[in-house]
């Protein structure tokens, strides 16, 4: 019996010519196999190298490129002092609120968001809040103790009132800071803190509101305000801005916070 590879002879022009042996199967495969394998990691090597281009693009032009943009628009808060002082040098309310904005501005989005000017402190104003608390009438514009931050009291104080007792009221001091944003308009800190109730200081023993300790909770309640208002171009969050998350004010009272700093651009 003949093999494959002994196939016989053909005659051709009088002359035997012995028939090409057939190319086996197995071969044309594996001669294909390293085409198929040289084309996947040709495509393989092209869809790492688009993936580094686009990771060195983002990571070394966009990023820090977008960065620099946040940072000019967004002044740091790095430098600024998180609580206030008393007039004789004890720790006061903490901040936990920022406005961007003129005085213009954080004037009128107060008042639209229906936060009152109030009044200087003074002995009549002592006075007229104290007769208030006992009558149990409203004091939109109740007087606020004085503040200190950076060895100056606040330059603006606002409140709102609750219900028509006096002795519970929302209320908001406001510093200006020497930064500013890229179109030279002023950063503003403040703190934001809720009057709860009329007692005794348990610090001097001096007449004083007594703060409720959750400060949280008012600084969300005025940026809600705030929103409702839609004078507000964008807001966001200083993470961190409090290292020390609890402590006590001037007057003894307890406060702690998550220590966060909501920050407000108010649109010019």
């Amino acid at each position: 019996m003949l093999s494959e590879s002994d196939s016989p002879p053909f005659v051709e022009n009088g002359e035997k010519v012995q028939q090409p042996s057939s190319i086996p199967l197995a071969s044309a495969e594996s001669s294909a196999t390293p085409t198929k394998r040289r084309r996947r990691w040709t495509r393989m090597s092209r869809l790492v190298a688009a993936v580094l281009l686009a990771y060195l693009a983002v990571a070394y032009v966009a990023m820090p490129d977008f960065w620099l943009r946040y940072a000019r628009r967004h002044p740091s808060m790095e430098d600024i002092p998180g609580v206030t002082h008393t007039a004789t040098g004890m720790p006061g309310d903490p901040l936990n609120v920022a406005l961007i904005g003129t005085k213009a501005d954080v004037m009128k989005i107060m008042v639209a968001a229906k936060w009152y000017p109030a009044d200087p402190l003074t002995m009549r104003s002592c006075l007229e809040i104290a007769e208030a608390s006992v009558l149990k009438r409203p004091y939109d514009d109740a007087p606020v103790s004085n503040l200190f931050l950076w060895g100056r009291k606040e330059d603006l104080a606002f409140e709102q009132p609750v219900g028509d007792d006096p002795r519970q009221r929302h209320h908001v001091r406001f510093w200006i800071s020497e930064k500013v944003d890229p179109d030279g308009r002023p950063v503003w800190v403040g703190a934001a803190i809720y009057d709860k109730k009329v007692g005794l200081s348990h610090t001097t023993g001096q007449v004083t509101h007594h703060t409720a300790p959750d400060i949280d909770t008012e600084r969300d309640y005025l940026f809600s305000d705030f929103e409702n208002t839609g004078d507000l171009s964008e807001n966001y969050i200083h993470d961190g801005f409090h290292t020390t998350l609890s402590g006590r004010n001037g007057g003894g009272d307890p406060w702690h916070t998550d220590g966060r700093l909501f920050v407000g651009v108010i649109a010019p």
